[in-house]
């Protein structure tokens, strides 16, 4: 058996502790499991990430650059509305990933939850993603709102695995947003 490197286990682990922050949330995933799963010990994990809230925030992090990168990479090097609807064909397909999505909101509940520390690191996080998106789209702060918003709706339907629920209100939560519907908002209607 070839011995990982120490990048590749830090990697390992991230990618072990999301897949358990996704489904379990902070406070509810196990860093004895992720060990376990990893094939190391407890102590290993401590020593490498310190507390299992910087492990947890190491992945909600993770999981903010991906959907940014991947949003970039989609847009390519166009702007305006085009860049909006690539990046949200992009968001939309990345329903396929429902952890990163989900660590997003678990980021999100662990905020809201009042933890500080989290509230912090997931805003900063956060507010990569939106400069992200508005360096790109280069249109105003009322559309990048509206298209995160309707981001997030992306990620209550990763929440509710609403692909699985065969319903007329689910179908209708899970449309694809036409380009078209960015460009009535701007600053100026909208305030």
């Amino acid at each position: 058996m070839t011995r990982m490197t120490g990048r590749e286990r830090r990697e390992q682990i991230l990618g072990i502790a999301a897949e358990e922050f996704a489904t379990a949330g902070l406070y509810g995933a196990s860093t004895e499991t992720i060990a376990r799963r990893a094939g190391i010990t407890q102590a290993y994990v401590f020593r490498l990430y310190e507390t299992k809230k910087r492990l947890f925030l190491a992945c909600v992090d993770a999981a903010f650059e991906r959907m940014a990168l991947a949003m970039l990479a989609a847009a390519g090097g166009s702007s305006g509305i085009e860049a909006l609807t690539a990046m949200g064909q992009e968001y939309n397909d990345m329903l396929a990933d429902r952890t990163t999505l989900l660590l997003q909101l678990q980021g999100i509940a662990a905020a809201a939850a009042g933890d500080g520390e989290v509230r912090d690191a997931v805003r900063a996080s956060f507010a990569r993603l939106w400069q992200a998106v508005a360096d790109t789209a280069q249109v105003d702060p009322v559309t990048i709102k509206s298209f995160l918003a309707f981001g997030m709706l992306l990620n209550t339907n990763a929440a509710l695995d609403l692909p699985r629920v065969d319903e007329p209100w689910s179908r209708q939560a899970r449309t694809l947003i036409k380009p078209g519907l960015f460009t009535h908002i701007t600053t100026e209607t909208n305030q």
